[in-house]
């Protein structure tokens, strides 16, 4: 079926993602899902036309056509970018490089790169230049399971195919929204999440061509576009429900593709919309990776004109690999036992480069400027023994456990309280724990600040978990009664939506913190926040002169009065903020200080808890 609005919003799909990663649309990101619909709608109606026509899918030709459609293009960008990222990352990001690259060949990518990512603490990594192999993978396993699960229903009946793809659809939707609230991350990268958007496009197959002649539904549709393309975000909960109103948008149009205005028509038939959209699969293989690896070797983000750079060379580079390997690939007369046999190969192949490229990596920063040094990567990026050991509890939590340190039998109890950046003093306070024989009960969750204010959700993060951890480790807190509260936040998350004041919002938090910890201590403690770095330092510094990553700013100390107050910030900074200190790489990652770093500011911590009546 060769419709040529159809291509036009296959150009609208591709263009909308490409702004979305250059920053410049925050919906863009539904360009996927009404790629989604579209596939849907053609896959599923080539499959039941075939089967009406001639009794029978022809399985093994399917199949052919898809491996020959997708297979070449992808593994042709797929090879160039890990040649391209090999050469200008540093050695100790070829682990993941190689590890990314394996998923995204074996067609298995959303679901690790789900695995890999849920880990809120990973600040501010380079980002993958194969993660946009999610959305691929997510198409090739419906491709693989879609025609096995028509032929099976079409055995019975067309009511029972349609029954059927719409009893799936059903549950697919229910378990987006489910899982959205949920887990977000498999929400958004799974098959069963994703399959309603295609089931969508595949029951549209069934309305006859007249069941949508109103010329106003289309404007309608459009309008709905728009408003998700300007009105949804990054911090947007999706798929779920959300997701309903570009995919109902993207059906209505299709549906009513043949009623479209002229407007609509000129629009999406004209000759530069046909291109792109001949040219959209290519284009959304290039895009990323044409975004991500500049802004790589530049150890920085790319500015206006570089990013509109970047997508007119991702725009050239997909009309070359269309012209030269996607169109010869898709119209060539190979046979099904060469195009099989070829596919598995590859794919072989495929998974030895990436196992290959991991093996390159080195664990081993060496910086360059002035004075050479050496760092272990895997040191530097540890985290605190409490992530370990389970006692750092992650997003959907809300409850910690025992999470009991320093001396066990101990009539002292000190209690480490907040988010990750709480987490951070661990090492330092473990250590002091160990020396004045105090008991010290760590209760920490990511992304969770101990001031009481509350946060928008923002993917992973859901505040009402945060609300009943902080419950609950507050009434526990009041069962103790410790010598000390220490509390700490990460100080830069943005306020709830209609929030004008920032101050306000911060100051009253940490004011029902305080006013809740008075209750069951006599020494709440709140160490400010530490620097805020403005990149990755252990990235920064495997890739450029270590003084260039001495960036990091210097964060404000806001602290309420009524808190024993400690200012962390001296202690890291002088006139500037340095990546690394008396041989010390600072920070870990693009937000917290490293573990060396903070077992080597126990002597200061150790004066100032002293300082406010602590180990006398």
């Amino acid at each position: 079926m060769h419709i040529l609005q159809i291509q036009g919003l296959r150009a609208l799909a591709a263009i909308l993602v490409v702004v979305f990663h250059a920053h410049f649309l925050p919906g863009g990101f539904i360009g996927v899902d009404i790629f989604y619909v579209i596939s849907g709608y053609l896959i599923t109606g080539l499959i039941l036309r075939e089967i009406d026509t001639t009794g029978r899918l022809d399985v093994k030709a399917f199949y052919q056509r898809r491996i020959r459609r997708l297979l070449p293009t992808s593994v042709f960008v797929l090879f160039i970018t890990a040649l391209i990222a090999w050469l200008i990352l540093p050695p100790i990001n070829r682990s993941t490089l190689g590890r990314d690259f394996f998923a995204a060949a074996t067609y298995m990518s959303n679901y690790l790169f789900a695995w890999w990512q849920n880990d809120y603490q990973n600040l501010g990594a380079t980002p993958s230049p194969f993660i946009h192999y999610w959305s691929l993978a997510v198409e090739e396993q419906f491709y693989l399971l879609w025609p096995i699960f028509l032929i099976f229903l079409a055995r019975k009946s067309k009511r029972v195919v349609f029954i059927g793809i719409a009893a799936s659809t059903a549950a697919s939707l229910i378990l987006s929204i489910i899982f959205t609230q949920l887990t977000p991350i498999w929400a958004f990268y799974s098959l069963p999440t994703r399959a309603w958007e295609l089931g969508f496009g595949a029951l549209l197959v069934f309305l006859p061509t007249t069941a949508f002649k109103n010329r106003f539904m289309p404007w309608l549709a459009i309008a709905a576009l728009i408003y998700s393309v300007l009105n949804f975000n990054e911090n947007t909960p999706f798929p779920g429900k959300m997701a309903l109103l570009p995919v109902l948008a993207t059906a209505v149009l299709l549906a009513t593709v043949r009623n479209w205005p002229p407007a609509f028509n000129a629009l999406s038939n004209n000759r530069l919309s046909q291109w792109l959209g001949s040219i959209s699969y290519p284009l959304y293989l290039w895009h990323w990776p044409a975004l991500v690896l500049p802004s790589v070797a530049l150890g920085r983000p790319l500015n206006f004109v570089e990013r509109i750079l970047c997508i007119l060379l991702t725009v050239l580079l997909a009309e070359l690999t269309s012209r030269y390997v996607e169109q010869p690939i898709r119209y060539s007369k190979i046979n099904s036992r060469a195009t099989f046999t070829g596919a598995i190969v590859i794919t072989i192949i495929s998974a030895l480069m990436g196992i290959t490229i991991s093996s390159t990596a080195s664990s081993v920063i060496t910086t360059s400027g002035t004075t050479v040094q050496k760092f272990d990567f895997a040191r530097v990026i540890a985290k605190p023994k409490v992530n370990d050991d389970k006692c750092h509890v992650t997003h959907g939590g809300s409850v910690s456990g025992p999470c009991t340190y320093g001396d066990l039998n101990s009539k002292v109890t000190i209690v480490l309280y907040g988010d990750s950046h709480a987490a951070q003093w661990f090492p330092a306070l473990e250590k002091l724990a160990i020396k004045y024989s105090f008991k010290l009960i760590s209760l920490t969750k990511s992304a969770c600040p101990s001031t009481d204010s509350v946060r928008p959700d923002d993917g992973a993060f859901k505040m009402a978990d945060c609300a009943k951890w902080r419950k609950n480790s507050l009434k526990r807190i009041a069962q103790i009664h410790p010598e000390a509260v220490i509390a700490s936040s990460f100080q830069y998350f943005t306020p709830p939506a209609g929030y004008t004041d920032w101050d306000k919002w911060w100051d009253d938090g940490q004011r029902k913190l305080l006013a809740e910890v008075s209750k069951s201590t006599a020494h709440p403690i709140y160490i400010g926040d530490t620097p805020h770095p403005r990149e990755n330092i252990p990235d920064c510094l495997s890739t450029r002169v270590a003084q260039s990553c001495d960036s990091t700013r210097k964060s404000p100390l806001r602290i309420v009065p009524g808190f024993e107050g400690i200012d962390p910030t001296p202690w890291l900074c002088a006139a500037i903020c340095p990546a690394i200190i008396d041989g010390i790489v600072a920070y870990r990652d693009a937000s917290h200080i490293s573990v060396d770093m903070s077992l080597a500011l126990v002597p200061k911590l150790e004066a100032a808890l002293k300082s406010k009546g602590l180990f006398s």
